[in-house]
């Protein structure tokens, strides 16, 4: 069983950045939940995180900072004081959507976090959101065995065929890895599957080439829930190391597809027509087997405090 003696760290504040997304607010919630302080730091886009300004009156574990990535100094404050770091890439709000041009924005992102969190003498540990499109990408891929964290996409494959979101978060990982090495920066990253929240829709960019994953077998969803869990515990887990594939769910047969369809399409598009590809199932070619090992033990309702 996972317990307060599983990380050792002094302080038992921690950073979440950026915490106006769905993801970065529910990782905070649920820090909160377990008896951490927390630094929620927020870019002044999207709705989320205004649900954030009552609960800090109330709860005195939580303070939230105004950061931006490109804000060397804004990065500074919210990490003061902190013995970690989960951090996760919104598109600021000038630029929503993923195209040629983001690569070089969430690069400069990751690169000005690292080196933040070289200069910071408290930070023990960093959780890098990363995504399942930084290892299925690549025209060798297709004829590879199982895909795991060993595996990297084809930043000329991206280009080609205008995967852009794939190319942003492989560069962005990739560039988050060099400076960890070169700084003696202790970092996991999660590479998580397609995620499954409330506010998911057709424009989500990881859903590009969504044909092609569903029919290598690679086209992998995760729950809100388990993609936090994962999170904190990875933090927690001294024995963590290194990236982490995250995901519960592979679309893998006609009855997934039409399922996610009818969720992401207003009815009249939806329904799939039938074929004879009705009963086939696509072989599983990624795995996560490195997560699930290391969550066996993990229980949710610990409090560190």
């Amino acid at each position: 069983m996972a317990t307060a003696a599983s990380f050792n760290q002094t302080s038992k504040t921690v950073c979440v950045m950026d915490a106006s997304g769905r993801l970065g607010s529910s990782i905070v919630h649920r820090l909160l939940q377990r008896g951490y302080s927390v630094h929620a730091a927020v870019q002044n886009h999207g709705k989320l995180w205004q649900s954030f300004e009552g609960l800090s009156s109330n709860n005195k574990k939580l303070k939230i900072f105004h950061s931006d990535p490109f804000d060397y100094h804004s990065i500074m404050d919210a990490l003061k004081g902190c013995c970690g770091l989960f951090y996760s890439f919104e598109p600021p709000s000038d630029q929503p959507t993923y195209d040629e041009f983001m690569a070089d924005v969430e690069v400069r992102a990751a690169h000005n976090v690292l080196e933040a969190c070289a200069q910071t003498n408290t930070i023990d540990k960093v959780v890098f959101t990363s995504s399942a499109t930084t290892v299925i990408w690549s025209d060798s891929h297709s004829k590879a065995p199982d895909l795991d964290e060993r595996n990297w996409s084809d930043l000329n494959f991206c280009r080609k065929f205008k995967l852009w979101q794939a190319l942003s978060k492989t560069l962005a990982e990739k560039t988050a890895w060099a400076l960890a090495m070169d700084r003696s920066i202790n970092m996991v990253t999660v590479n998580g599957g397609l995620l499954m929240s409330p506010d998911l829709t057709i424009a989500n960019p990881y859903l590009k080439g969504a044909a092609e994953m569903y029919e290598d077998g690679v086209f992998v969803t995760v729950d809100l829930r388990f993609i936090v869990d994962t999170h904190i515990h990875l933090f927690e887990d001294i024995t963590s190391y290194g990236r982490y594939l995250c995901f519960n769910h592979v679309i893998k047969c006609n009855e997934d597809a039409v399922k996610l369809a009818n969720m992401l399409l207003p009815p009249s598009e939806s329904s799939l027509p039938q074929s004879l590809e009705a009963t086939r199932i696509h072989q599983q070619r990624i795995s996560n087997k490195k997560l699930n090992k290391l969550m066996v033990d993990f229980d949710s309702k610990l409090r560190v405090d």
